[in-house]
């Protein structure tokens, strides 16, 4: 009988404590239908996230852990970005690397937050001229990234979505030539690989422009079921009035597809870090949060660390800095 008792003590501590023991329940799939995403309950939901910084960054840095996911979640959250660069990826190897994202999805989850996990190259990979030598890589690094990750994560649920190239510059200049339908070759054949690899997750299909411009979509659609496209509209990328520019470039695409805004964000002038296209003012967050809420869009803001900008927290005590706390205001309400 104290037997009994003792193992019905061990087992409830270790389902109450928070000790590595407890595992949080899954989070319910995340599916499209039609322009929107859906619970698999039938509920629509819309996604309101933070950009984390590199998962490898972060755990340098000491906060790879639980608090850091509490701290997103008290924005009033429901999803989180791990952009993941191809430079880091490398230096730790896929086991590496893999010891963190099972260590942050479980985190995510435990905050009921769903998880975008992101390739982080800047540049064109039909050419394989990147921006920077941090995003360097190749279509084949890229396709066995994600066979890796599909086999992975194809069954978690908690990635609900699985952003295949950050920021496609396309289009021409410096980073070679790439069209629109060289682009969908590429991005349909890796949609093929990824999900015969097990992947039930959301692929997510940036434009042209820096992950900008959508403008291509709705004549020639990628040849695929079930996934979202991306736009990063920072807000010089377009001069004021935005709303319409917007709507041209991208918010049309999402009267019949969904759209997710994977970066979003701003600072001043005379901020740390500010460069083009991210500098403005709290002006930019009312309009593009009322334009998302217009449009069923979704969408993360860059980013959650204090070093790279536009940054939403000043220091490891998670104080705010202006933009930070303007953010922060717009998605608790």
């Amino acid at each position: 009988m104290k037997n009994n008792i003792l193992i019905k003590i061990i087992i409830l501590f270790l389902f109450t404590s928070n000790s590595s023991f407890v595992f949080s329940q899954d989070l319910p799939w995340v599916k499209v239908k039609g322009n929107s995403f859906y619970l698999e309950n039938g509920e629509k939901i819309i996604f309101k996230g933070l950009d984390a910084s590199d998962p490898d960054k972060l755990e340098k840095d000491g906060h790879w852990d639980q608090d850091y996911f509490r701290q997103i979640k008290s924005w009033n959250a429901n999803m989180v970005r791990f952009p993941i660069h191809p430079k880091a990826w490398r230096e730790r190897g896929a086991e590496g690397y893999f010891e963190l994202l099972d260590k942050g999805i479980e985190m995510a989850k435990k905050e009921g937050l769903y998880v975008i996990l992101d390739w982080h190259s800047i540049g064109n990979l039909r050419s394989e001229v990147f921006q920077h030598e941090m995003y360097n890589t190749t279509k084949k690094e890229t396709y066995e990234f994600w066979i890796a990750i599909a086999q992975r994560y194809g069954d978690n649920s908690t990635v609900a979505m699985l952003e295949l190239f950050n920021e496609p510059t396309l289009g021409g200049g410096k980073f070679g030539t790439c069209t629109w339908t060289q682009w969908k070759e590429i991005i349909e054949e890796l949609i093929i690989i990824v999900e015969a690899n097990g992947a039930k997750n959301i692929p997510l299909v940036a434009g042209f422009n820096w992950a900008y411009d959508l403008t291509k979509v709705i004549e020639d659609p990628i040849d695929a079921e079930g996934i979202a496209y991306v736009s990063h509209p920072y807000p010089q990328k377009r001069a004021q009035p935005w709303t319409s520019r917007w709507e041209a470039d991208f918010g049309h695409v999402a009267d019949q597809y969904p759209v997710i805004l994977t970066e979003i964000g701003y600072c001043a002038e005379a901020d740390k870090g500010a460069h083009i296209p991210v500098i403005s003012d709290p002006s930019y967050v009312a309009a593009i949060t009322e334009y998302a809420a217009t449009k069923g869009i979704s969408y993360c803001v860059w980013v959650f660390d204090p070093d790279w900008s536009p940054m939403l927290i000043k220091d490891w005590e998670y104080n705010l800095t202006e933009p930070g706390k303007v953010w922060k205001a717009a998605m608790k309400r």
